[in-house]
């Protein structure tokens, strides 16, 4: 680090887990404030971690908003639900995400992602297979039936011949095992909403 209140570049990747392109489209965007010095960007530490907060209300809503009103979404932003009942799982998707200008909302279990997918219409659905309760095929199930054509990325620790041959044949667009990267996660939600 150059300066305790400056990130250089290398820690900006590290710190908020992206590629370099996704910062330069953030800084091009003008997302996140950066200062050239020579031939490199410096980052204001507080300057992405408002950024990050700011980003935090749109990622992580909590289900009484959702009921008491679908907010409207700026023209074109895909909405992708997360569901894993790991937080530190939701919270690095749901930072990720939305890092990729995806509107991102998040539920810790298969119960609360059925009580979202009836209430909002969703273009992608990212979820964990094993959670306690409802699993994750069930979830999956049910997606279809209320949206047939949901694309679907699995992510799991426990990946089974059995679950993944279930998976498949419910015509999943991505299987992702943990630990995984971001990259691979970016990558995975971008085919499967075809851009």
């Amino acid at each position: 680090m150059v300066d305790e209140g400056f990130l250089t570049t290398e820690e900006v990747l590290e710190y908020l887990q992206v590629n370099l392109r996704t910062v330069y489209r953030l800084i091009k965007a003008r997302k996140i404030p950066a200062v050239r010095v020579g031939r490199q960007w410096r980052f204001r530490k507080r300057d992405i971690d408002a950024w990050l907060e700011s980003q935090r209300p749109r990622a992580a809503r909590s289900a009484a908003a959702i009921t008491s009103r679908t907010p409207l979404l700026p023209a074109g932003r895909p909405r992708i639900l997360v569901v894993d009942d790991e937080a530190n799982i939701r919270d690095l998707l749901s930072k990720t995400l939305a890092l990729a200008e995806y509107d991102v909302d998040l539920a810790p279990d298969g119960r609360t992602a059925l009580e979202r997918l009836r209430m909002v219409p969703y273009d992608l659905l990212i979820t964990d297979l094993k959670m306690p309760g409802v699993d994750g095929l069930a979830v999956i199930r049910e997606a279809r039936r209320m949206k047939p054509d949901i694309p679907v990325i699995i992510v799991t620790g426990f990946s089974t011949e059995a679950s993944a041959i279930e998976a498949v044949n419910l015509g999943v667009a991505g299987y992702l095992t943990k630990p995984f990267r971001v990259p691979r996660v970016l990558a995975a939600a971008a085919k499967a909403l075809g851009e």
